[in-house]
């Protein structure tokens, strides 16, 4: 009997050992990992430049609070900020952590309490961010959630327009919902929502967890829509793998957050911010922009090739290095052959196959998982036919 709880719906792979765009179980078997720990290991498993810097810092310290003056989140604070075009950070521990401080700041900075977010958004399993979330699924069994949010439909801006009253505080957006099934937003209904929130005082928070870092070949994912938030969250790609989030702020926004206002007792830990700021200067590098674009462009083309004409896929939705794969049948059986054939993939809601390779993979590795998708595929059609 396991002394965890039972909350995660595991699979049947234990890890012993992980490189780039690879897994190995215990067994021996070889994984080609087009999850990447959930959007995390951007740069591979263990990238050399990322397990150096953390190998430094553990010779250093690991820990003494944030009552200290720290170089080494000055440094990761200047530039994730110069990355995500934003004036200031606060360093959390995860995603969920990062909203939840988002949802505080905009909050505390209006002097209002309500925030409109989107049906199917995911935003976090913390009360508030659980709260924010547009999925009944993820709320089930807890009882009443904060009342002061606001769910409507996606891409929707005549619903956003008719919610939006003198006591909203943000809007609270993600631009591509990842866990509600890679689904993009649209640029029109962007560039009219961050018009309506500047005209009416409304704070714009972009919630960039699973797209920021270089995931939609851009370093975040609003920098697409041509608009400025207010507010930016980052935690998943952002420490190749410790455990960080951010929370980034426009300077109007800073005596909001004065001292006391909020805290973390682990948040900018020395080893997570070492691994931070050595993975902000690899995808930081003109040259790896560059390659990212072209293996972006690849990826797409090569699922789409491969793809687009199997019976029962409805869709194929890809933004940068982000897939969604929506399917006539449900994914779990699908998704437990891929990994019987050495890749593993994610699930996106109940019908999606979700792909987030690592952005350091090969074009041979991306035709690679490609073929065993359609080769999978087309099993399973012929099966449902």
């Amino acid at each position: 009997m396991s002394n965890l709880f039972p909350v995660y719906q595991r699979w049947e792979i234990q890890p012993a050992e992980a490189n780039g765009s690879t897994i190995i179980d215990k067994n021996g078997k070889v994984y080609l990992d087009f999850t990447s720990g959930i959007g995390v290991c951007n740069l591979g498993h263990r990238p050399k430049a990322v397990e150096a810097a953390v190998k430094e810092q553990l010779g250093n310290f690991w820990h003494v609070s944030n009552l200290f003056e720290q170089s080494g989140q000055e440094k990761a604070a200047s530039l994730l900020c110069e990355y995500a075009g934003m004036d200031r950070a606060y360093f959390a521990n995860s995603g969920a952590e990062a909203n939840e401080a988002a949802i505080k700041l905009a909050r505390k900075a209006t002097g209002k309490t309500k925030i409109i977010t989107f049906l199917n958004s995911f935003h976090g399993r913390t009360f508030a961010a659980m709260s924010a979330t547009g999925q009944e699924k993820i709320k089930h069994g807890y009882g009443p959630m904060l009342e002061t949010f606001v769910y409507v439909p996606f891409n929707d801006i005549d619903a956003v327009k008719k919610s939006a009253d003198g006591e909203t505080a943000a809007v609270m957006l993600e631009m591509v919902q990842g866990e509600g099934g890679i689904h993009i937003a649209d640029k029109a209904f962007v560039s009219e929502l961050a018009s309506f929130c500047k005209e009416k005082g409304i704070l714009l928070i972009i919630d960039e967890i699973q797209t920021g870092i270089g995931r939609t070949a851009k370093p975040f994912a609003y920098m697409h829509f041509d608009i400025q938030p207010d507010i930016i969250t980052s935690a998943k790609g952002l420490g190749s793998g410790l455990p960080i989030g951010a929370m980034l702020g426009k300077e109007h926004l800073a005596d909001a957050f004065g001292p006391g206002s909020h805290g973390s007792t682990f948040g900018g830990n020395p080893i997570a911010i070492a691994a931070a700021s050595a993975t902000l200067a690899a995808v930081m590098n003109d040259g790896f922009g560059t390659e990212l674009e072209q293996l972006s462009e690849s990826f797409k083309a090569v699922l789409l090739d491969r793809l687009a004409d199997i019976s029962g896929v409805k869709d194929i939705r890809i933004f940068g290095m982000m897939a969604g794969i929506e399917m006539a049948t449900e994914a779990n059986s699908v998704l437990q052959e891929l990994r019987e054939k050495g890749l593993i993939a994610l699930p996106a809601g109940t019908h999606v196959i979700r792909l987030l390779p690592p952005l350091t993979c090969t074009l041979d590795q991306i035709e690679k998982a490609a073929g065993i998708i359609a080769e999978t595929l087309r099993a399973s059609a012929s099966v449902h036919s």
